[in-house]
């Protein structure tokens, strides 16, 4: 294929593209129909259609093992790598280093360079390839700003992942008990897991699954008529519930206060008027308040479900684990199922009290069943601490051994434990007060900060950048992995922190509104051949890979670190490529720069359930 392009120089610099000045811009520039609409994807596409040739594969089969390169401090380095390791047959078996080293020289000197590839090397056991500088700039940013919210998303690294309908159980607090800390992670990552799949085109249905049932209320019923206030519970249900269900408990080991609290239970149970009049209260009002705080937190949920809703049907549960021959009672009368491979008893879960009431296990296999019969989906994921793996490994245990294969399309997806959270009061019980503390610190450090200008809503810029501070120190780790809070170190405002990303991305809006926040066209960005220009254009190459990366093992942390060094790129960028005082047409490839990297930052940033601040 002829070259649409100069001749690139001994010396590695780019001549600029002939005519270009007079022709008005990139858009008149004579460029092949395939790379004028090129992406991330295609560039990805076209090495891999001439190595297909060279390998005798097809270049789907190569399309995935064609990387974009991570940005690099020493700044010269390819923007695509191919793994010898990963085109091997035999890549079961050790290959020396020495030998995929020649592997790598070998196919790299059957390659040509062409209209988009400008460059060929070799590195430890890869191909490297470097993008024509022009051409890296022009598709890079036009397909930013062509696909917006979409770009990413649309990559051919989605291609072969079937559209999937999703279950996803997350948050989940207890009624009459405070939302408490715990409660965070399960709300910020299952809302991560949600908007990732409903941004690359799953159907998702979220849920919330309140514990909204058991002994528990038989106990709260009891002290609220001993000490509850229905003014106070309007106004203020989970605080009043808290303090009531607190006082109660020092009687709970009273023989009296048990057998209250047993024959409000029962009274619950059977459907008593007045006990179940009260009950809907705590509950409703729980919610009210629930819905409040979840719009804080800029989460929402198609649909509230909770324990109450499968205390008959665990009862069918009962029955048919009965029918199956899989109930077992032990001497005490309680019901039991044998999970054990030798039916020896080696592993069981209890399923039912002696008296025949339904447990927490009972009422998750109703519910398990019930949303498979409604939503028929292809997945159905639990969002909670890693505490609770034994009880998700025996509720799929159990559904498998009732019949159900769609069991083995159940997860669990667990993570650590928060430490050291606290406010300036001490330890934190509830939520809300964490929200509270992270507002009220950010409004300081704006407040203290020479940097901060007037803005319209203090107030509320300060709680969506509190938010971003706590969401990225939760989410910089594995999930799996326990953490130690810092409230230090989540508010700085440089450094890898959700308060740097914010700030990053108020910087670059200002600077679009600055300039006019003018729509760009004909620009002619082959000028963008600066080191800084050219790392960033690298990085935001790589953000489909991050995105799939991200989708297959649902950690956030890979979408949080390549936002991290985005923004920081853009702020070396920022300091060198000056838009104000340089050349109108410089200026305006500089300005396109700085609108595609915060349409990419404002992305990812709502994906991790951040929003962006424009101010601050």
């Amino acid at each position: 294929m002829a070259s649409a392009f100069p001749p690139r120089p001994e010396n590695g610099a780019i001549r600029p593209a002939p005519g270009l000045e007079e022709q008005g811009g990139w858009d008149d520039y004579d460029l092949p129909p395939l790379y004028a609409a090129m992406a991330a994807c295609s560039f990805r596409r076209s090495i891999a259609s001439q190595l297909s040739k060279i390998l005798d594969l097809p270049p789907e089969n190569l399309i995935k093992s064609i990387s974009a390169v991570p940005v690099s401090k020493k700044r010269q380095i390819a923007d695509f790598q191919l793994s010898i390791d990963s085109i091997t047959e035999d890549s079961s078996s050790d290959h020396s280093a020495q030998d995929l080293q020649l592997r790598a020289q070998t196919l790299a000197e059957k390659l040509k360079c062409d209209a988009v590839v400008s460059e060929i090397s070799t590195g430890p056991g890869t191909v490297n390839f470097t993008i024509n500088r022009e051409l890296l700039a022009k598709t890079v940013l036009q397909q930013v700003l062509k696909d917006s919210s979409e770009y990413g998303i649309k990559s051919e690294l989605f291609s072969t992942v079937p559209r999937q309908k999703a279950v996803i159980e997350f948050s989940s607090p207890n009624i009459a008990k405070k939302f408490h800390i715990g409660h965070l992670r399960s709300t910020i990552i299952g809302n991560f897991i949600a908007n990732l799949k409903a941004a690359l085109g799953h159907q998702v249905t979220r849920i919330n699954y309140l514990g909204d049932w058991g002994m528990q209320f038989g106990l709260l019923g009891v002290g609220f008529q001993q000490f509850g206030n229905k003014e106070k519970l309007k106004s203020s249900p989970l605080q009043h519930l808290f303090e009531v269900y607190v006082q109660i408990n020092k009687a709970a080991e009273e023989e009296n206060t048990k057998k209250l609290a047993k024959d409000f239970f029962r009274k619950l149970e059977e459907h008593d008027e007045q006990t179940l009049s009260l009950w809907k209260q705590f509950r409703s009002f729980s919610i009210e308040e629930y819905i409040r705080i979840y719009k804080r937190l800029g989460v929402h949920f198609d649909e509230y479900s909770g324990e109450s809703f499968y205390q008959e049907k665990s009862q069918e549960v009962l029955k048919m684990l009965e029918e199956k021959g899989l109930l077992q009672k032990t001497m005490k009368g309680t019901g039991i199922v044998d999970l054990s491979e030798k039916k020896d008893l080696s592993s069981f879960s209890t399923v039912m009290r002696s008296d025949g009431t339904s447990l927490y296990i009972t009422r998750d296999l109703a519910a398990a069943i019930d949303r498979m019969n409604k939503h028929n989906c292809d997945t159905m994921m639990y969002v909670t601490d890693k505490s609770q793996s034994n009880h998700f490994q025996h509720l799929f245990q159990i559904l498998k051994l009732m019949g159900y294969d769609w069991a083995e399309r159940c997860q669990h997806v667990s993570f650590g434990l928060v430490q050291g959270m606290k406010t300036r009061r001490g330890e934190v019980i509830f939520l809300e007060d964490v929200l509270d503390e992270a507002r009220s610190r950010m409004l300081q450090n704006m407040a203290s900060a020479k940097t901060t200008k007037e803005i319209e809503n203090p107030v509320e810029t300060a709680e969506k950048i509190g938010l971003a501070a706590l969401i990225i120190q939760d989410f910089q780790g594995l999930l799996s992995s326990d953490y130690q809070f810092s409230w230090d170190r989540a508010l700085q405002s440089r450094g890898d922190t959700g308060v740097f990303l914010q700030y990053t991305h108020a910087r670059l809006h200002s600077l679009e509104q600055m300039h006019g926040n003018e729509q760009l066209t004909d620009v002619n960005v082959a000028c963008l051949q600066e080191p800084e220009a050219i790392s960033v254009l690298q990085h935001l190459l790589r953000y489909d890979e991050v995105l799939y990366r991200s989708s297959q093992d649902l950690q956030p942390k890979h979408i949080v670190s390549y936002l991290l060094t985005l923004s920081h790129l853009a702020a070396v960028a920022h300091k060198t490529l000056l838009v104000k005082g340089s050349a109108p047409e410089l200026a305006q490839a500089r300005l396109c720069l700085f609108q595609a990297v915060r349409l990419v930052l404002a992305n990812g940033m709502k994906l991790l359930g951040i929003t962006p601040v424009t101010q601050m």
